[in-house]
């Protein structure tokens, strides 16, 4: 009935964690368990939503084979160099290999301070929690690579933010790793290239196993980003902390901090109350993501054989593919999103074209291109001229293509989590009322299927219930 845990990052060096055990909770409470997950990793949902499974999900109480550990790693935030970060609230309680083999995390995110807490108190309050399993589940309906949410736990706490204390609990967070691009650096950092060997064959092993050199390594990894960063985009998300430590190696997205969908298109949008300068812009992420490259690639200089010259030609040339593979990876994307089936360098002027018309004319991102398909687009801008002289271009384009309708049916979701309604659902469930938490949850799973029911998750904020500064949770 208990996971079946095989823990190979607690078999790696002392130096990569601190073996860490969580706080747990007095008195933990479930309030959402994500059963089709459960059963991807072939664990009994019923035993963890008894009472043995809700103590592991709080931290109270580990079944036999977990070893938790915090691990350490460094990074850059917002630019600026953090030798030692770690875990700072979060524990991975250990790694559980699901029926068909693969291999993932189990980390409990809130559990209280670890050695790399930095005077933090360690825990979660319910809000950021909430955020979380929603936006990173409506990530992976989407079909973006994400790490997932198993569980949300009340823990009978109170946690202090902003004077205010507020209710707590736990995530639990289903990752294929936590290894980030800080991991590399915490210990390129220390000159410790055993560490950076011992870490680079790891993560070929768990990730990459075609790759066969430090540098077909890189390569991967760039590919991934290439490929995920312009999902992000086609779907109009702003991560919000694209710090290094915030780069998972696996090409999945991670720690959901102050992020946020774009309603409005505009392609300087910010959210982040922290991101005050526009570093981590909606625009800026594709060259974010090719800086956070970077840093990896110079960690990953003392394993590539050769010459010093060679080794940073060979690896320059790896970076400086990032923008070729990302282009063609948003251009295949974006061209869905108006009906597509295989967008050209020609069709690029055509994209472009409708995304600054947008940005001038207020255009809500995901309603216009779901527009597209109804035929209501033009109802989604100030000017509707604007998108009327567009359109001439776009429908002599769709004349060439089979079947466009299908085509941006598959590539433009119907709903999102829409800022406001994340916000009303943390306020109705700080009140008690799970309710709406539950009913977002439910619709987001079918992100692609319209449903009248649900129009009014579908719809834009109301001026009054716009949403422009999210937050961090700690």
């Amino acid at each position: 009935m208990t996971p079946r845990f095989d823990n190979s990052y607690a078999r790696l060096p002392e130096r990569f964690f601190a073996r860490q055990t969580p706080e747990g909770a007095p008195a933990p409470r479930l309030i959402a368990l994500n059963r089709p997950l459960a059963v991807r990793l072939g664990l009994d949902a019923d035993w963890l939503a008894g009472p043995e499974g809700l103590a592991m999900l709080s931290g109270s109480a580990l079944p036999e084979g977990a070893e938790p550990i915090a691990q350490a790693y460094a990074g850059h935030q917002f630019g600026g160099w953090v030798p030692t970060l770690g875990d700072g609230r979060a524990v991975l309680i250990g790694e559980v290999v699901a029926p068909d083999g693969a291999r993932f995390d189990l980390q409990l995110k809130g559990a209280g301070q670890t050695v790399f807490s930095r005077r933090g108190d360690g825990r979660a309050w319910l809000g950021p929690v909430l955020r979380e399993y929603v936006v990173s589940e409506a990530m992976a309906a989407l079909g973006v690579p994400t790490t997932r949410a198993l569980a949300a736990v009340a823990t009978g706490t109170r946690v202090v933010r902003d004077g205010f204390a507020r209710p707590g609990a736990v995530l639990t967070r289903v990752a294929a790793s936590h290894i980030r691009v800080g991991t590399f650096q915490f210990f390129a950092a220390r000159g410790d290239d055993n560490g950076l060997r011992t870490l680079a064959n790891h993560v070929i092993s768990r990730h990459y196993p075609e790759a066969e050199s430090a540098l077909d390594l890189l390569r991967a990894v760039t590919a991934a980003q290439a490929r995920l960063i312009a999902q992000w985009m086609s779907f109009g998300f702003i991560h919000g902390v694209m710090n290094t430590d915030n780069m998972a190696v696996s090409g999945e997205t991670i720690d959901y901090g102050p992020c946020a969908f774009l309603d409005a298109y505009h392609p300087k949008k910010v959210f982040s109350s922290i991101d005050q300068f526009g570093r981590y812009a909606y625009a800026m992420q594709p060259q974010i993501a090719a800086w956070n490259l970077a840093q990896l690639a110079s960690c990953l200089l003392p394993l590539i054989p050769g010459s010093e010259e060679e080794v940073i030609e060979a690896a320059t040339e790896v970076i400086n593919g990032f923008a070729p593979r990302y282009q063609a990876e948003w251009l295949r994307r974006m061209g869905a999103k108006i009906g597509l089936a295989a967008a050209g360098a020609e069709d690029l002027p055509l994209i472009e074209s409708l995304l600054n018309r947008m940005a001038s004319e207020g255009a809500d991102f995901t309603r216009t291109f779901r527009g597209l398909v109804t035929g209501a687009a033009r109802d989604e801008f100030t000017d509707p001229m604007a998108f009327e002289t567009w359109a001439p271009d776009w429908q002599a384009r769709l004349a060439r293509e089979a079947d466009p309708q299908a085509v941006m049916a598959r590539a433009n979701p119907v709903r999102i989590p829409r800022n406001h309604r994340i916000e009303q659902a943390i306020t109705a469930a700080v009140e008690g009322d799970f309710a709406p938490f539950e009913r977002l949850q439910q619709a987001l799973a079918h992100p692609f299927d319209p449903d009248p029911a649900l129009a009014d998750l579908e719809a834009a904020p109301w001026p009054e219930e716009v949403v422009k500064r999210t937050f961090c949770g700690t």
